[in-house]
């Protein structure tokens, strides 16, 4: 893969997925145990791996719904043409319906649509063109997540301790991540960090996940249970907060991973610097506020089992919702592809291609 410009990669962290005559991926819901490999080779099984958390992550949603949409044409390109456009169209709305929160969902898949709404009658070039804007999302998503890498560093001083939620690392995007891209620049420009990963009830996508990607990048770090965080702060070992994002409403609210409202007031508490790590592509400049985010809730027993064994009552009433909202205030700043930006400055992200 080539990049423009003066972006200089070094090599990609992790590789969630991939693209060779057909779509790959990294099963996320076996990781660390196993490193299994699935090929998605019908759009109900897209639908299923992102629904089921097989992949996850808003920008890594983002580029398998797009590469969702070219296994979509595979599978029916022997439909006449209008009727090909039908179904594709039709699968893209099922693709929408996977999860409501990440709003690079609905971004990649718009402009997977565009493809479709502005094309003739010649199946080859509509085939060509769909998988060309397929992988200019991905490759798009892989340049701004190591410009938010660029960025994020400069905040990070040697020897700060680091605490991050969830993973918003390479495995939840096309490979550097939002909130580890920093992580792994400076550790490219040889910084002395320690992360703290927060392990993330329910699914302990920090303990399995975050862990993983730091483990096999060789970045110190320690696990923490999620209501250990308050205590690691007032003891001064937490210097700066970073943590990625499934959607930024217009004036800066922001939804992550459940459990992240709960560091931001925290933080705010303790003085600490809280910040988002996102590209352009998670900023809804169609809602004004967080109130207007759609919350997803998920199925109770991803409370109530680990490892498939109940560790409460079987009867148990759950609330399960995945994400929550910090507001603007609580939040630092934003870590993009274009710069840090602080939420009143959000309005300047439109016109850069939000």
């Amino acid at each position: 893969m080539s990049t423009s410009g003066h972006l200089k990669m070094k090599k990609i962290p992790v590789k969630p997925f991939w693209w060779d005559r057909g779509l790959f991926i990294i099963d996320q819901t076996e990781l660390p145990e196993k490193e299994i490999v699935l090929k998605l080779d019908k759009v109900k099984k897209v639908y299923e791996a992102i629904k089921n958390l097989k992949i996850r992550g808003a920008p890594l949603i983002g580029c398998i719904a797009a590469y969702g949409v070219v296994v979509s044409f595979i599978e029916n390109e022997n439909l006449p043409f209008c009727k090909l456009k039908d179904k594709i169209k039709k699968d893209i709305e099922k693709l929408k319906s996977s999860r409501p929160t990440a709003y690079n969902l609905f971004y990649a898949l718009r402009r997977m649509e565009k493809i479709i709404d502005n094309f003739g009658i010649s199946k080859k070039k509509l085939k060509q063109n769909l998988l060309k804007e397929a992988e200019k999302i991905y490759k798009e998503d892989l340049i701004a997540c190591y410009k938010i890498g660029e960025y994020g560093e400069k905040i990070i001083k040697d020897g700060m301790g680091i605490l991050t939620h969830c993973n918003a690392g390479g495995l939840a995007t096309s490979g550097f991540g939002t909130a580890l891209a920093p992580i792994y620049v400076a550790k490219q420009k040889c910084k002395k960090i320690h992360v703290y990963v927060d392990e993330t009830r329910p699914v302990l996508q920090g303990a399995r996940l975050t862990c993983w990607e730091l483990e096999k990048n060789r970045i110190p770090y320690t696990l923490i249970c999620d209501n250990m965080a308050g205590y690691l702060m007032s003891k001064k070992e937490i210097d700066i907060v970073i943590v990625g994002a499934d959607r930024i409403a217009k004036n800066g609210d922001t939804a992550n991973k459940i459990g992240t409202y709960s560091l931001a007031v925290l933080a705010n508490y303790h003085k600490i610097p809280f910040y988002i790590a996102a590209p352009i592509s998670t900023f809804d400049f169609n809602i004004e506020d967080g109130s207007k985010i759609p919350i997803e809730e998920r199925d109770e027993n991803e409370v109530k089992k680990i490892n498939g064994k109940y560790i409460s009552p079987e009867n148990a009433d759950v609330f399960n919702p995945a994400f929550d909202v910090t507001p603007n205030y609580l939040i630092t700043g934003f870590i993009t592809e274009k710069g840090i930006i602080k939420p009143e400055e959000i309005e300047k992200l439109k016109n850069m291609g939000g």
